[in-house]
């Protein structure tokens, strides 16, 4: 089973609601027209992140799997942030999800 498949098991496991699906990584993340995104999600991109670019190059340079583990902070489409509440307990959970499917 592969570490995708892995790590989506283990956020439901842990009550997580979890999306798999592409993803518009830039570091032009904020950008004046605020309808910017909506050509990268016709395209079928989920989120827009800044690092996974560069996480996916390094692994293909040295031949290494990779996994991209996102939690959602800002929403694009309806404006909604999450609390520092929310960011403190959600969080975490990610780096659980990744420590557990990398064994």
């Amino acid at each position: 089973m592969g570490r995708p498949i892995r790590a989506y098991e283990a956020a439901t496991k842990k009550g997580v609601k979890v999306s798999v699906g592409g993803m518009f990584s830039s570091d032009t993340f904020y950008n004046n027209d605020l309808q910017w995104w909506k050509k990268w999600a016709d395209y079928g991109a989920l989120v827009v992140e800044m690092e996974t670019t560069a996480l996916y190059t390094l692994a293909a340079k040295f031949k290494v799997d990779a996994l991209s583990v996102l939690t959602v902070s800002d929403n694009l489409v309806t404006g909604e942030t999450s609390t520092s509440e929310q960011r403190e307990k959600n969080f975490p959970l990610m780096a659980e999800i990744a420590l557990e499917i990398a064994v």
